[in-house]
This record gives C-alpha cells, structure tokens and sequence, in this order.
C-alpha cells in the first residue's frame, strides 16, 4: 500500500480544487496513483474539471525568434532558477532559438551548429557554460512553425528579456493581407494560447483517446444521477461540446472579447482586412512541462548534513 504524504495530497487538492479529505480518500482509493485520483475524485462530482496542466516543474528558460513566415520556440533548463537569471544564461537561450530557426528545430542539428561567437559548436558552448557557472543544463526541445504565405507571430509571458521568458508562444495566419495587421492579430492569439492553454487547433485534431476518456468520465457522472440512459447519451454530447469550447483553440472563447469564439475572430479580422486569413498552426512551450521537479527540504538537509 502506497503511503499517502501530505504532499500528495497537497499536489491533487491544487489540481482539482477538492477537498482536502477527499482528496485523501482519493489517494487512499487509487493506492496513490495522481492521475486515477482525479478522474475518482472527478466521477464522484468533487472535482469540477481535469485540467491536469502539467506544472512548471524545472527551472530555466523559453525564447522564441521569429523571420518572416518562420518561427522558432525552444526550451533549455537548469537546475535552479538562480541560473535563469544570469546573463550568460539567458544569451544562450536567446541564441538557441536562431539556431532552431537555421536547424528546422532539430536539436540534435543545433548542437553541431558552429557557433561564431565562440568558435565551437553550440554543444561544446553548452558544455563550457556548464563548467563555468557550475550547474547542469540541458537544451530540452525546439520546434519550428512556418506557412508559406503569411506570418509568424510570437509571445513571451514572463518575460526575462525580450523574446526569452517562462512561456513562449507561436502562431502562424495563411493569409496575402497586410503583414503588419497579420502580425498583431497573431500576437493576441498567441496571448490568448498562453493564458487559455489549448491542447489542439481544431476539434478533428482532438486526441480520439482523450474524447472517450472525458466520455468515461461524464457517462459515470451522469448515471449516477439516476437518468434515463437517451437523456445520458443526450448529457454525454452536451458535455463534449463543452469539452470541445475549452481545450479546443478554434473553439475557445477570445479572451479579449469572450463573447466571441477564438475562430469567429479571426473570421472577422479576415472581412477587416478584406483577404483570406486562416488559422494554421501554433505552438506553446511551457516551462518544464512534463517534468518532475526536484522536492527539497532544507531542514532535513541540514539535519542529514549535521547527522554525518
């Protein structure tokens, strides 16, 4: 049996805002396992949504360089945020997203890039930034968007420098209207991903896999309100659309104007600017997305240190 730390529970409580004693026996139920605890904690109605956004859970830094109808996003870490700030720290997460644009984003292809500023490839630079400042890094990730008629815009929240910060952001318009114009409705889309984070541009990009889970989820949630199982079925769609108007860029309410759709928008910047504007594409990095950051207990370390 799995033992349930007030840090587990501490973690499911900021997940799904449930109670704390639900949360528990949610843990209790699922013999520790995260992610079964929501979806429990979700099929007995004490969590409103499942967002499981993945926390910021490694230290370091974001940029994104955009060229024309090109952009790049990459992402490089290390061990403590004391490192993010550092100058040395932050031109090279600077540099790293021109070198993604040059390399496709291929990282592999990044680290043999020679650099000129230092007259070493971009991985012995790495290499040698290590060795001076102390800490581990690591370049994590690169990826590049591009159209072949339109823009490229970018974002950066939390901005260290410009184009370098704790989340960066792309999108890409198809469209032969004014660049200028272009760029701007970019940019705020590119917000409107960064706060409302979308997992996929359309509906038909929607992982089928993740449909049939929250379908799971809502189909327990509805029979347990005893209903008949035509209303269920009815209950069942009903939620997905709204499954859909949430994780769905297209499909998301602007936050710049929530009475219209993310896609409504762009249809009328199109009318505006009297050409064809088509939402192609986008990307956003989050810092540390999908990795585990280190728990540290300073007490306890100077008490294993005193210990020795």
């Amino acid at each position: 049996m799995t033992e349930i730390t007030a840090a587990m529970v501490k973690e499911l409580r900021e997940t799904t805002s449930a109670g704390m004693l639900d949360c528990k026996k949610a843990l209790t139920e699922t013999n520790g396992n995260m992610e079964q605890a929501v979806d429990w904690l979700r099929k007995k109605g004490l969590a409103s949504a499942a967002k499981k956004a993945s926390r910021i859970a490694a230290e370091g830094l974001v940029s994104v360089a955009v060229d024309g109808n090109k952009g790049a996003v990459v992402e490089v870490n290390s061990e403590t945020d004391f490192v993010a700030k550092n100058e040395i720290f932050q031109e090279y997460v600077e540099d790293a997203a021109k070198v993604a644009l040059m390399s496709n984003g291929d990282v592999e292809k990044m680290k043999t890039f020679n650099c000129p500023k230092c007259g070493k490839t971009f991985g012995e630079r790495l290499t040698d930034m290590i060795a001076k400042i102390g800490e581990n890094m690591n370049l994590r990730r690169a990826q590049v968007l591009s159209v072949n008629n339109g823009i490229v815009s970018s974002y950066i929240h939390n901005a260290a420098r410009p184009n370098v910060g704790k989340i960066g952001v792309l999108v890409a318009l198809e469209s032969t209207a004014d660049k200028a114009k272009l760029a701007e409705l970019g940019k705020h889309i590119a917000m409107h991903v960064a706060a409302s984070a979308p997992i996929a541009l359309t509906i038909a990009d929607v992982p089928a896999a993740n449909v049939e889970h929250e379908k799971s989820i809502y189909a327990e949630q509805a029979r347990a309100s005893g209903k008949p199982e035509n209303i269920i079925e009815k209950m069942i769609e009903g939620r997905v659309r709204k499954y859909y108007d949430e994780v769905v860029l297209e499909e998301q309410a602007y936050i710049m104007d929530p009475d219209k759709k993310v896609k409504q928008v762009v249809a009328d910047a199109a009318k505006e600017f009297g050409a064809d504007v088509k939402l192609a594409g986008y990307v956003c990095f989050k810092l540390g997305e999908g990795l585990q950051k280190r728990e540290e207990d300073f007490a306890a370390e100077v008490a294993a240190q005193l210990s020795k």
